[in-house]
């Protein structure tokens, strides 16, 4: 697919607030370039549905040290998976520095690949988020579905900077697909396909 007749690989970091469409997106750019979508959920799923999660209720704080683990086990196989093989991966980054490490961690293993990195910065307005809330999706998926906690998590974390060259997208304003045409074309890949 995209790269993988030139044997150079993206790496996509989309990152955003609950409910901005981070997989939506994932799923229509893994369609036009090929790349795998490793989607923040299919790290954490295992991990809530363990501990019952049903997107209301608030999570334990162990919660995250069991996904940090399954995303280190995701990380080592990306690490080790073929060369010309691009992936995506989706996060809500909250500010602080265990966050801005998750960048840094991003980049570093595209380097290591000789991928190229997209950071890619997804917005949407509040009362939007909110709205996207209680769509059947996110139920289905164990994705936070309470407007009161999602209006307490960005009040409490906001979301962490983009880093130097990030390319943002209001997902308010672009349907997925129009997201997707231009973080492809952003980052070159649909010029290298075949």
């Amino acid at each position: 697919m995209t790269s993988r007749l030139r044997g150079r690989s993206e790496l996509f970091l989309l990152v955003g607030p609950p409910g901005s469409g981070k997989r939506t997106v994932g799923l229509e750019l893994a369609r036009l370039t090929g790349a795998a979508l490793l989607d923040n959920h299919l790290i954490n799923d295992p991990i809530f549905a363990a501990f019952g999660a049903d997107g209301v209720r608030p999570l334990p704080p162990e919660v995250w040290t069991y996904t940090r683990q399954v995303r280190d086990v995701v990380l080592s196989a990306v690490a080790h998976a073929p060369r010309e093989v691009g992936h995506i991966f989706t996060m809500y980054l909250g500010r602080g520095e265990q966050e801005e490490a998750f960048v840094g961690r991003f980049r570093a293993l595209a380097a290591a690949r000789g991928a190229h990195f997209v950071p890619v910065w997804l917005d949407c307005g509040a009362e939007e988020l909110a709205r996207r809330m209680d769509r059947p999706e996110r139920r289905e998926r164990l994705k936070l579905r309470d407007p009161a906690a999602l209006r307490r998590l960005l009040d409490e974390m906001g979301q962490q900077p983009a880093p130097a060259g990030a390319l943002h997208l209001n997902t308010a304003e672009l349907s997925p697909a129009d997201a997707a045409l231009l973080i492809a074309s952003h980052s070159g890949a649909l010029f290298r396909r075949g």
